[in-house]
Formats: structure tokens, sequence, C-alpha cells
């Protein structure tokens, strides 16, 4: 086993490099193959010591239970702003900056949040406090900026804490 990890520091991160190649080149050859996952053993090896405190990720059911939840939200918010931009006259919108509080201290979780947010149409982050226990969001239209922190914390976070701790 020790043998495998150290060939393999990021197995993940290997087959994902693997694949990204082929898609790249796009050429489903033996050679392609051979060279992508060259690619996928020589780059995690000589980027493992910038990884010194890799998060282990314990739940990969939560993992794929995230990543659902957040291309429906995605989806969901697409329309919302579609129908907001399309039919809500400037008057009647509620922009907000919402400052959430974390219980979130891990930097890759931190992170993960941070671009859900971002990638969902309607909010972004915009900036993370300096001890990292606050981040500030801009929403688009937010009558109740209370209930979107609370759907935030809910609905992100407490998944993400789950997955990272």
């Amino acid at each position: 086993m020790r043998l495998f990890s150290r060939i393999f520091p990021h197995p993940l991160l290997t087959g994902l490099l693997t694949l990204v190649w082929l898609l790249l080149v796009n050429s489903y050859s033996l050679n392609s193959l051979l060279f992508g996952f060259l690619l996928g053993i020589v780059i995690p090896f000589l980027t493992r010591p910038y990884w010194p405190d890799r998060p282990e990720l314990r739940h990969p059911l939560k993992i794929a239970e995230y990543i659902a939840i957040a291309i429906w939200d995605i989806i969901v918010a697409n329309i919302a702003v579609a129908r907001i931009v399309l039919f809500k006259r400037n008057a009647e919108r509620s922009p907000a900056w919402i400052c959430i509080p974390m219980d979130l201290r891990s930097p890759e979780a931190i992170t993960v949040l941070a671009g859900t947010i971002t990638l969902t149409p309607g909010t972004v982050s915009a900036d993370l406090s300096a001890e990292g226990h606050f981040l500030l969001v801009h929403c688009l239209d937010a009558p109740d900026p209370d209930a979107v922190r609370d759907e935030i914390k809910d609905r992100y976070e407490r998944r993400l804490m789950e997955i990272f701790q």
C-alpha cells in the first residue's frame, strides 16, 4: 500500500489528468492514453510537496449528493435570475450584501463553498474575513437576507462539514 501511495500520491488526480488529456487531444489511441497516464503520475508526484495537509474525503456518496444539489441549484437559479432580469423592475429588486458566519475551517471546504455560491447565478462570493470566519456574499435579489444566509448554511455549509470534517 505504501508503494501505491508513493507512485500515486493523488490517485483521483491521476485519473482526472489522464481523462483531461484524452479530451484535450481528442484522440483515443494507446499512445494518447499512455502519455496522459504518464502526465497523471508525474504532475501529482512533482506537486506533492505543495499539498502537505491533503484533505481526506471520507464520504463519496455525500460528495455526489453535494454535486447534484449544486447542479440543481444552478439550473433553478438560472431560471430565477432570468425571470428577475426580464420581468422585475429595478425598484422592486432587493440586492443585498450578506455576511455569512462560517463554521468551516478547512481552506478547501471554504473554497468549495465560495465557488458554489459564485457558480450559482444571482450570487457571488466577494470577500473572506482575515480569520476565515465570515464570507461576504452579494445577492441580486434578496428580500429576506436572513433566509438567504440560513439557506446557504443549511444547504451547502452543513453538507461540506460532513464531507471535509
